[in-house]
């Protein structure tokens, strides 16, 4: 079995931000995303949201892509609001995510994050920066040292390794 502490907070919004996560359906959506994600092996450390988007604290196993976890989630979470006939209109997601990774440390900053949405909501504490949007957001604005300015042993060609012995590990 592998190691791993892979932490994630995920943020998503409804279709062009309706209200569609009212009162009567948010205990129903958070259970089947929640059941969803241990289908998949993800753990649910937190959900919570507000009426135009959720966000989620997860650990992801290295076996799966946030792309893919969070596209599953979206998509069987949405058909399951529409085929259980609580909501009486077309209940949809937005196209797009947000994902911001977490240690150890910070993840229990997230959880309580998360879990305080409804309060963070009603009195304007909000953090501006996790609840924003945008269309498309192709990630950091900083580009990272270019090929040509890494130094030598990072851009140097691999050599071929041979090994005697027994291995390492």
């Amino acid at each position: 079995m592998a190691f791993w502490r892979v932490y994630y907070h995920l943020v998503w919004a409804t279709k062009n931000r309706q209200p569609f996560i009212r009162p009567k359906i948010r205990s129903h959506l958070y259970a089947y995303i929640t059941n969803k994600a241990a289908e998949l092996g993800v753990y649910v450390y937190a959900i919570g949201g507000w009426c135009d988007h959720v966000h989620v604290v997860v650990a992801i196993p290295p076996k799966h892509a946030v792309a893919y976890v969070v596209k599953r989630l979206k998509g069987a979470s949405a058909h399951e609001m529409n085929r259980s006939g609580e909501c009486d209109y077309h209940f949809a997601w937005q196209r797009g995510y947000g994902v911001l990774s977490c240690g150890e440390n910070q993840k229990e900053i997230a959880v309580a994050y998360v879990k305080s949405q409804e309060r963070h909501h009603k009195n304007g504490s909000a953090n501006p920066w996790l609840e924003h949007y945008i269309d498309f957001d192709e990630g950091p604005s900083e580009t990272g040292l270019a090929r040509e300015d890494a130094s030598p042993a990072i851009s140097e060609q691999p050599e071929s390794y041979t090994l005697s012995g027994e291995l390492p590990f």
